[in-house]
């Protein structure tokens, strides 16, 4: 597989709770973190003192991230609703030639910034809130 453009990967928010994806503008950067926590079932008679982990078992979790410049468009305004009412909706990662994460996350750190010469920009971080999906492309 070639190698893809970061502009490809797309972070998408169902805008009305419907089903309607709406792309966050102005994001530079976008991330996606998965991680699974493990269950140590290790014993007194465990082989050679090596821990055991239960199969299947623990917590899993994804984190989406990303950071831009702040545009004042739509997804913006929606993304602000979401933040201050503490409302869990729907989000999709698109990774171009590889498939599309989606599922409920909550945003849990929104921040402005801005440099007295530059452009205001905007970092968001989101947790799953439920069952991720992931569908190839």
């Amino acid at each position: 597989m070639a190698a893809q453009s970061g502009k490809n990967m797309l972070l998408k928010l169902d805008a009305d709770g419907a089903g309607s994806f709406l792309t966050v503008a102005g994001l530079r950067t976008r991330a996606l973190a998965l991680n699974a926590a493990t269950v140590d079932t290790t014993d007194a008679e465990s082989a050679g003192r090596w821990r055991e982990l239960l199969a299947g078992g623990g917590v899993k979790r994804a984190s989406l991230s990303g950071a831009g410049v702040f545009k004042d468009q739509a997804s913006d305004a929606q993304i602000r609703a979401l933040f201050f009412g503490g409302i869990i909706r729907r989000w999709q990662l698109v990774l171009p030639d590889f498939g599309v994460v989606e599922g409920p996350f909550q945003i849990v750190a929104l921040e402005f910034s801005a440099d007295h010469a530059g452009e205001v920009t905007f970092d968001l971080a989101l947790e799953s809130a439920g069952e991720v999906s992931f569908a190839a492309i």
